[in-house]
């Protein structure tokens, strides 16, 4: 019995792309998503979730810690509201927070052009690229290091927790880092994990710079670096779940932002500073939350994570039977 049969509910797949659905509930109402958009989270909150300063301004008033930071426009935006809070400004409050800092689009997704820049030279190069195209806004953040975890929430549930680690790859003394990124490629594609690994990703060679490395060096055999500085799955990063090991703190913790943010179901990004998510949350920050979580790349991790996900799935069909 497949997914649908179990929540009672029929789906009609929008056949050209498959990425949007309709669903249709035992009441005979219908229901919609597109991607890993559902019918369960308002408008407005899903809006605010989807507005990283915003999002974090909102959780900062309700007394949640998290990263320091503020935003800036590109050029045309700044024209357009007559303010002079562009990428020159940007610059001048990242040598305020002391670099390294971080960059990123203010609404992207999947971790696409978050950098961790260190000079001038790489915070305009970045800075550029994130209010490339239609983006208006970007963001300059204090650099926080600790563990970064995703905590997913469904209503008074969490549904699942895991730690994330940015793409890696591991020496065997012969193989060069380009060589070892397509191995990694060739393995997702092996396990059905449907991430591209980001070969030509413009961050990779400043994060191999700083450790003395090039697309061309060899790795030692064991040795295992890191390729990005951003842990997104979508990224190629792994997942260690921690389901079974998340504070009873952190989770009531999860549950109450989610709630008081307005929305069902949330994905909830932090950092413990010190310690892990198994701990008491004490020095902690919340990095942002996400309104429609993705769960996929996390499911193709291993067998156990893909039964939490079909059941997760199947919370989430039953879920949207219960009116907004």
């Amino acid at each position: 019995m497949n997914l649908a049969e179990l929540a009672g509910v029929e789906i009609l797949l929008e056949p050209r792309f498959g990425w949007a659905g309709r669903i249709r509930l035992p009441d005979g109402r219908f229901v919609y998503f597109k991607d890993t958009n559902f019918d369960l989270n308002p408008l407005g909150a899903t809006e605010i979730a989807r507005d990283k300063d915003f999002a974090s301004f909102f959780m900062d008033q309700l007394g949640y810690p998290v990263i320091e930071g503020k935003s800036f426009l590109s050029k045309k935006w700044m024209k357009i509201i007559d303010s002079d809070e562009g990428i020159d400004a940007g610059f001048r409050y990242a040598k305020k927070l002391g670099f390294p800092v971080i960059v990123k689009p203010n609404s992207g997704s999947r971790g696409a052009r978050v950098a961790k820049v260190f000079n001038k030279r790489e915070f305009y190069y970045f800075a550029k690229q994130c209010v490339r195209e239609d983006s208006r806004v970007f963001l300059v953040q204090r650099f926080i290091s600790g563990r970064d975890y995703r905590v997913v929430v469904l209503d008074d549930e969490v549904m699942s927790v895991y730690q994330r680690l940015p793409l890696s790859v591991q020496g065997d003394g012969q193989s060069t880092v380009r060589q070892l990124l397509a191995n990694k490629q060739a393995f997702f594609r092996a396990i059905q994990r449907d991430t591209k690994v980001p070969m030509g990703d413009e961050r990779i060679p400043y994060v191999l710079k700083r450790q003395g490395l090039r697309l061309n060096s060899v790795l030692r055999k064991g040795q295992v670096i890191y390729l990005l500085d951003n842990a997104n799955l979508s990224l190629g990063g792994d997942a260690v779940d921690c389901g079974d090991n998340i504070h009873p703190e952190f989770k009531e913790l999860c549950v109450d932002l989610t709630r008081k943010m307005g929305l069902r179901y949330c994905g909830v990004d932090l950092i413990v500073i010190d310690g892990e998510i198994s701990d008491a949350p004490r020095n902690y920050v919340i990095i942002e939350i996400n309104a429609a979580p993705g769960i996929d790349n996390y499911a193709a991790t291993g067998e156990e994570q893909a039964r939490i996900v079909e059941a997760m799935y199947l919370q989430v069909l039953m879920a949207m039977q219960k009116p907004l």
